[in-house]
C-alpha cells in the first residue's frame, strides 16, 4: 500500500471495454480499461442495487444492466434515466503492471 492506494490486480488482467469487478477494504469497486486509462466506479447502481460490472462499456460510459442507466466512469455522474444520483469514482495509478485504486474520491 502507498499513500493510501492499494493493489487491486494486474493491468494485463484488465481486458480493453470489459468491466472487472474487484473488492477492496470491503467495498465492491468496477474496474474498466478503455480509451487508453483504467477507472474505478463503486460497483453498485444508485438506481438499483445491482453490479455494474456486469454492464457494457462504451465510449468512457458504463451501462446498467437492469434499467439502462449509463454512467461516466471519469465523474460517475448519471446520463440517462432512471439513476439520477451519481455513484463513488477512485483514484487509480498505475505502477509498471499494478493496478493501484484508492478509496478516496476524487472531486
Amino acid at each position: 500500500m502507498t499513500g493510501g492506494f492499494v493493489r487491486v490486480c494486474g493491468l494485463s488482467e484488465l481486458e480493453e471495454d470489459v468491466p472487472k469487478r474487484v473488492e477492496l477494504d470491503g467495498t465492491p469497486v468496477c474496474l474498466v480499461r478503455t480509451e487508453g486509462e483504467v477507472f474505478a466506479i463503486n460497483d453498485v447502481c444508485s438506481h438499483a442495487n445491482v453490479s455494474l460490472a456486469e454492464g457494457e462499456v462504451d465510449d468512457c460510459h458504463i451501462e446498467c444492466w437492469l434499467h439502462g442507466s449509463s454512467f461516466d466512469l471519469r465523474s460517475g455522474k448519471p446520463d440517462s434515466p432512471p439513476a439520477t444520483r451519481p455513484v463513488p469514482v477512485y483514484p487509480v495509478q498505475i505502477e509498471g503492471d499494478d493496478v493501484l485504486v484508492s478509496l478516496s474520491q476524487e472531486s
